[in-house]
C-alpha cells in the first residue's frame, strides 16, 4: 500500500467532448456533483461535458467550470473507495482551484462560480488577436527565457514564460507579434518545435492584469478556509494554507508563470512517492515522467481507472 501520495488536478487543455460520460452513468455521486454545478451556474454541465459542442466547451468561461466539476467528481468517487487523505495537492493553473476544493479551503459551488468569472475575465482582458501563447519543445527554461528577455528589451511589448511544465517544455505568452518572433528565434536556437497555441488569450502574463483586478473583486463574494492539507501554489512553489495566502496566490498566478516542474520537485523533496492525477487526460502524468522517471504516476477519470487507483492507494 502507498503511504505518501499527492493528488494533482489538470488545467485548461485537458477538456474534450464526451469527458465524464461513463463516470456520470455509473456513479450517483458523480452525477450529484454535476447537478450541483449545473444548479449553481444555471447551465447543463452534464450536456456541456458529454455532448459539447466543442466550440462551446473550448470557451474559457465554460472550460474552467467543466474541468473543475469533472475533476472533483473523480476525486469524490475516489475518496468514497476509502482511500487515505493525501499528503498534499496541486493543480495546473485552473487545477489549483480544484485542489483547494479537495482540501476543503473553498466550497465546490463557490469554486464553480469563481472559475467561470475567472474564465470570462481572462477571455475579455485582451482584445482578440492582440495576445498569444506558444509551446516550445526541446530547449531549457533558461534558453527560452534568454530569447524572451532579448525581445522584451528590444521591443515595447510583453513576452515571457507562462508555463514551466517539465524539462524541455515551456509555454510562452505575451503580445502576438513578439510571440511569433520568439517562435522563429527559438527554432533558430535549436527548438524542436515552437508553435503558437489555439487559445483565447495570453494567460499567465502581465497582460492579464485587468482580469486579475476583476477577479480580486469577485473573490470578495467568496469565503476561503484554511486548507486541511497543503496545496502547492503554482506561482509560489510552496504550500498555500491560510485564507489570506490563498487569495494572494490565486491572484498572483493570473499574471505570473505556472512553475509546475518546480512544484513537482518540491513535493518530491518532501517525500511524496506517488502522484495521482484526478480528471480528464494524463497530461500531468506525462509531465511527471519527464520530471522524475522513478516517481510513481497514476491517473484516473473513468470508474475502472478509479477502482485501480484506489486499490493501489
Amino acid at each position: 500500500m502507498i503511504s505518501t501520495y499527492a493528488v494533482t488536478f489538470p488545467g485548461q487543455g485537458a477538456q474534450y467532448v464526451g469527458m465524464g460520460r461513463e463516470l456520470i452513468e455509473e456513479s450517483k455521486k458523480a452525477r450529484e456533483i454535476f447537478e450541483r454545478a449545473s444548479e449553481r451556474l444555471d447551465l447543463d454541465m452534464i450536456a456541456l461535458c458529454t455532448e459539447g459542442p466543442s466550440e462551446k466547451l473550448s470557451l474559457t468561461e465554460y472550460t474552467q467550470p467543466a474541468l473543475l466539476t469533472l475533476s472533483i467528481a473523480v476525486w469524490e468517487v475516489l475518496k468514497a473507495q476509502g482511500i487515505s487523505e493525501p499528503a498534499m495537492a496541486a493543480g495546473l493553473s485552473l487545477g489549483e482551484y480544484t485542489a483547494l476544493v479537495a482540501a476543503g479551503a473553498l466550497e465546490f459551488e463557490d469554486a464553480c462560480w469563481l472559475v467561470r468569472q475567472r474564465g470570462r475575465y481572462m477571455q475579455e482582458a485582451v482584445p482578440k488577436g492582440v495576445g498569444a501563447m506558444a509551446a516550445v519543445i526541446g530547449l531549457t527554461a533558461e534558453e527560452v527565457g534568454s530569447v524572451c528577455a532579448e525581445l522584451g528589451d528590444a521591443h515595447d511589448g510583453v513576452i515571457g514564460g507562462a508555463n514551466f511544465n517539465c524539462p524541455g517544455q515551456v509555454v510562452i505568452s505575451g503580445h502576438r507579434e513578439l510571440v511569433s518572433t520568439a517562435c522563429a528565434k527559438l527554432k533558430e536556437r535549436g527548438a524542436k518545435r515552437a508553435v503558437v497555441l489555439d487559445v483565447s488569450a495570453p494567460f499567465h502574463s502581465p497582460l492579464m492584469e485587468p482580469a486579475r483586478d476583476r477577479l480580486a473583486e469577485a473573490m470578495e463574494a467568496v469565503t476561503f478556509e484554511k486548507a486541511r492539507f497543503p496545496v502547492i501554489g503554482n506561482a509560489w512553489v510552496r504550500p498555500i494554507e491560510s485564507p489570506t495566502e490563498i487569495r494572494e496566490a490565486l491572484l498572483l498566478q493570473m499574471t505570473a508563470p505556472v512553475e509546475w516542474e518546480s512544484s513537482v520537485r518540491w513535493m518530491l523533496d518532501q517525500g511524496v512517492e506517488t502522484f495521482v492525477e484526478a480528471g480528464p487526460g494524463r497530461t500531468l502524468t506525462g509531465f511527471l515522467r519527464r520530471i522524475e522517471r522513478s516517481a510513481n504516476g497514476l491517473n484516473c477519470e473513468g470508474p475502472d481507472e478509479i477502482k485501480k487507483v484506489a486499490e493501489s492507494l
